[in-house]
């Protein structure tokens, strides 16, 4: 990201509540102007990579929404990642927002390169893994490059030609006459499809198309404390692009798996512990399950039902941040079910025995179930 942390609608000059064609207008501006190709100011790609980072962000609506409620910061521990273009083309950089209708007149003769589309690939880990990060092999299938035709569609010993339809344009224009003056349409050339070349010996591996489908693997960093649902961008990983366009990105899709010792509550986790009832009126010391491995608890004699012992830093960490959540432990006592005539008959000598004192007033069992989970 841009290191001034300037704000993006601030960027874009347009107001908070701009709707899509604003932000597109307002970004095919600056392009145009800041574009290290037709500007020579010093700080032009800087501001030119402030203005596609903003783009990125304020047209898609997720990604918005996330900026608009928490900011910069937002973005960052919800594993956004701006594109990292290399500034080579216009028409590229273009072309991978808007796709080939918005060129313009950057686009040249022989036709327009397009971006590849993007592929999504999914993946499952356990909560364990998500706490500690982890790497992962991730498979799925991705178009590329024919390697034998390199991408032309031509078999080898050919090249592709000019479409004679439209001269090598890849469009067409007509014009009609009407009571508002002359309308202009513009519409991709039905012979050659937009490409501006005709393969007349198709490769026999693509059957002329330049692409084909293979399976690929990549191996994936999965960062600690990334949450269940959140994506992973690999950028320039996908599908590959037409006439050499700039390939489309791999977004894997983290599962976190439900693990039954804990429950996740934002960055902290929330556990429960099981004392018997003289465990938990004589104190006990028990061995409790965390993320980083088992522990001895200490509890002290006349615990209560639903009390919470707090493990400082013991929870999930921060992701792309500092710092742990805390582990939260729920004591549980249980009572048991099935007494011989022995146990019963000490206890009801117990409850002979007994007085108001023993049982003072320290809060309910409920307010202190959603102190836990607070």
């Amino acid at each position: 990201m841009a290191t001034t942390r300037r704000d993006y609608y601030e960027i874009l000059g347009i107001p908070r509540d701009a709707d899509e064609k604003t932000v597109k207008s307002a970004f095919r501006r600056l392009a145009r102007e800041l574009h290290p190709d037709v500007s020579d100011h010093p700080e032009a790609q800087e501001r030119f990579r402030e203005a596609t980072e903003a783009y990125e962000v304020l047209s898609k609506s997720e990604t918005r929404e996330l900026y608009d409620r928490y900011g910069h910061e937002g973005l960052r521990t919800g594993g956004f990642r701006p594109t990292d273009f290399d500034l080579g083309s216009l028409a590229d950089i273009f072309s991978a927002f808007f796709g080939d209708d918005l060129l313009g007149g950057f686009g040249g003769r022989g036709g327009r390169r397009s971006r590849g589309a993007d592929v999504l690939a999914e993946v499952e880990i356990e909560l364990a893994e998500a706490a500690a990060g982890t790497r992962r092999t991730v498979p799925f299938p991705v178009v590329v490059a024919c390697s034998t035709c390199r991408g032309t569609g031509a078999a080898p010993g050919s090249t592709p030609t000019t479409c004679p339809e439209c001269d090598g344009l890849g469009r067409l224009q007509s014009i009609t006459n009407s009571v508002f003056g002359q309308v202009v349409r513009t519409q991709a050339c039905p012979r050659c499809g937009g490409a501006g070349r005709v393969v007349e010996t198709p490769c026999e591996d693509c059957r002329g198309n330049g692409r084909v489908e293979e399976e690929r693997e990549l191996e994936v960093e999965i960062p600690p404390g990334i949450h269940d649902g959140q994506r992973i961008r690999l950028s320039g990983e996908g599908h590959a692009g037409v006439l050499g366009g700039r390939s489309g990105d791999v977004y894997v899709l983290v599962h976190v798996l439900p693990d039954p010792r804990f429950v996740r509550d934002g960055n902290d986790v929330v556990s429960a512990v099981d004392l018997t009832v003289t465990q938990a009126a004589l104190g006990a010391t028990v061995t409790v399950p965390t993320l980083d491995g088992d522990i001895s608890l200490d509890f002290e004699p006349g615990t209560q039902p639903g009390e919470t012992r707090t493990l400082r830093g013991k929870g999930m960490p921060v992701l792309q941040g500092r710092g742990r959540g805390d582990h939260r432990v729920l004591v549980n006592v249980a009572v048991p079910r099935h007494l011989s005539d022995e146990q019963r008959r000490l206890l009801e000598e117990f409850e002979r025995s007994e007085h108001e004192r023993n049982y003072g007033e320290d809060g309910g069992f409920f307010e202190k179930l959603r102190s836990a989970f607070r």
